[in-house]
């Protein structure tokens, strides 16, 4: 297997045979599919045009089975004729003038029934005793040794039911004209007369069927030139066909019912699609055979075409890949190199670029991407960091206008409703809570100090609800030590008893604890009061996922509860990062929690930066 060693050893060692092998490989699918394509539309379009001619063959064998039926119906009624069997009732060999004169009219009551029907090429009624034929086209003749034919003894072993007889021979009438019993061109339909009774006579009737009108009628199934149609009764004989032929040529025995088939000739090389239809009534088929070659003479040309791209698509792919190795591959080598030392950190690295292409304009961009990166780290970067702090603290800022007037909403109905000394100890929890907000400037409080805090404002919302809320506090061990930014819990405290206990009159709780689980310090703030709608709750839960994605831009949301809560999620997530989620949970009716999930470490890093902070106040 040399040939097999050389071409791994061009694999390896050569870039062309490698791209060249990528490129057939990429076309791999496309030619398998392409071949794909071409054999199963072959199978369609033979199923499909299969399905089509069935269903046609069916409605021509359906229509010759009516044609043979309405004949026979009309044979019965001949048959059975009293004034025709009486005209027939002579039983000398020899004709008399009366039997004569008898069978003359016998002869124009069959010419009227041959004139109203098309398939009727003739009728005959054999008179037994004097061997006598009665026809519509030569009138009265005589025959000889009727009794040795097949016919007559068929006839008489029929018993009164049709039989159809296919002359075996051709004979002619003295005049040079076909026979009427031996013409090859008709199918003839015997029966004997006065079948109905015991003691049968041999008088026979016979109705002569065009065969070219029953071809004729089945003329749609072959409108191609080179379809062959055969029609079979049901003993297999054939009746007619417009082929020169015989159908031996093809092994029709292999050919099942409604069944489609494609298969060589005996005779050539040629395939033919054959299809045959048995009626299920009459036992009757239609066999048909469709040349290959017509079946698909339509899509012959679309398959070459689909040929010819294949081998189009492979000849491209080889010159495609020369021109890739020959033009391509050492600049793409070159910043690859770049690429790998600027991912191992080298910020410093430059490419030499001699090239004024669209690959030498790709040079320098790395080069100038190189270079903005470097810039990006060392000024971008650290501009960001400053403009994220000042963005912090203007959301921390935004709190305090806005607590500032519901406090003062707050302090205007209470001195409407009570007297001044409740005011006076409103103002007095007012002013100790913006004592410590702004107290040494610091950002963050332990947990201690912010439940201290967050009662001043929630004796100012007790007093101005008349006391209709109790609030509890509850601080685990391993969490009262933990520092968390100012005016934190507070928006969600003021939700809770505006939008949840304003409404109850009486028995409202709000219940504030927090706890370490894991590394995380949880926070909740939760109440009984009405709960949020579930539209509501969708709303607010998209928008804090909105924020936690980095959307911090400032909501259209004019509601004071919606603006809250996403100033929380934004502060928290700048501050604490994003593992730091806040989540809400209320079934309206009942109440509504709400948990904020902070990072345990950045509680305790956030505690030792603080006590070094300046004085901003």
């Amino acid at each position: 297997m040399k040939w097999l060693k050389r071409l791994q050893n061009h694999y390896s060692q050569s870039i062309q045979v490698k791209l060249t092998c990528y490129f057939l490989l990429i076309l791999l699918p496309l030619v398998a599919f392409s071949i794909y394509a071409n054999v199963k539309s072959r199978q369609i379009l033979e199923l499909e045009l299969g399905e089509r001619t069935i269903s046609a063959m069916s409605s021509g064998l359906e229509f010759v089975d009516l044609t043979l039926g309405s004949i026979k119906n009309l044979s019965t009624l001949i048959s059975t004729d009293s004034n025709l069997l009486s005209l027939l009732s002579h039983e000398e060999e020899t004709l008399s003038p009366g039997a004569i004169m008898d069978f003359s009219r016998v002869i124009e009551r069959i010419t009227d029934i041959t004139a109203v029907n098309d398939y009727l090429s003739n009728v005959m009624i054999y008179h037994h005793a004097s061997s006598s034929l009665m026809t519509t086209k030569l009138g009265l003749i005589h025959l000889d040794s009727s009794d040795s034919e097949r016919w007559h003894a068929d006839a008489l072993k029929a018993n009164g039911a049709s039989i159809y007889y296919l002359p075996d021979r051709y004979k002619e009438t003295m005049a040079g004209r076909a026979d009427s019993i031996y013409n090859r061109n008709d199918l003839i339909m015997m029966r004997l007369l006065d079948f109905y009774r015991v003691d049968k006579s041999e008088n026979v009737l016979m109705l002569s069927i065009s065969k070219s009108k029953l071809l004729r009628s089945l003329s749609s199934l072959v409108e191609k030139n080179q379809s062959k149609l055969y029609l079979y009764d049901d003993q297999d004989r054939m009746i007619v066909s417009n082929a020169a032929d015989e159908p031996q040529s093809f092994e029709l025995h292999e050919v099942q019912v409604d069944q489609i088939i494609v298969q060589d000739s005996l005779e050539s090389n040629e395939k033919n699609m054959i299809l045959r239809v048995t009626s299920p009534r009459s036992g009757w088929s239609i066999l048909l055979v469709q040349p290959e070659k017509e079946v698909y003479m339509k899509s012959k040309p679309l398959e070459i075409f689909t040929y010819g791209i294949i081998v189009l698509s492979v000849v491209l792919a080889f010159w495609i890949a020369w021109l890739v190795y020959s033009g391509i591959s050492s600049p793409i080598s070159g910043l690859v190199s770049g690429m790998r030392q600027l991912r191992k950190g080298n910020l410093n690295i430059q490419l030499e670029n001699k090239r004024q292409d669209e690959l030498g304009f790709l040079t320098d961009s790395f080069n100038q991407t190189v270079t903005q990166q470097r810039h990006l780290i060392k000024d971008i970067y650290e501009q960001q960091l400053r403009m994220t702090k000042t963005e912090l603290k203007l959301l921390q800022a935004q709190i305090n206008p806005h607590f500032l007037y519901n406090t003062l909403d707050s302090i205007y109905w209470t001195a409407k409703n009570y007297d001044a000394e409740e005011i006076s100890t409103m103002v007095l929890n007012l002013s100790s809570f913006f004592r410590l907000s702004l107290s040494k400037g610091q950002e963050t409080f332990t947990v201690e100090e912010t439940f201290k805090h967050l009662h001043y404002y929630v004796r100012i919302q007790q007093i101005r609800f008349s006391e209709q809320f109790t609030i509890t506090y509850h601080a685990s061990e391993n969490s009262r030590h933990l520092h968390i930014l100012k005016l934190l819990l507070q928006p969600l405290v003021e939700n809770a008893i505006l939008h949840g206990l304003e409404k109850r009159k009486k028995g409202g709780t709000l219940n504030i604890s927090t706890n370490v689980i894991h590394d995380r310090l949880v926070i909740q703030v939760s109440d009984n009061g009405r709960g949020i709608p579930k539209e509501r709750l969708d709303q607010i839960q998209e928008a804090l996922a909105l924020i936690k994605k980095g959307n911090i831009t400032s909501p259209s949301e004019r509601n004071s509860s919606f603006f809250a809560l996403l100033n929380v999620q934004a502060r928290i997530g700048i501050y604490y990062g994003e593992t730091a989620d806040l989540i809400i949970e209320s079934i309206e009716g009942e109440g509504t929690t709400a948990t904020m999930k902070l990072p345990v470490n950045r509680c305790i890093k956030d505690r030792r930066e603080s006590e070094h902070e300046p004085n901003d106040c």
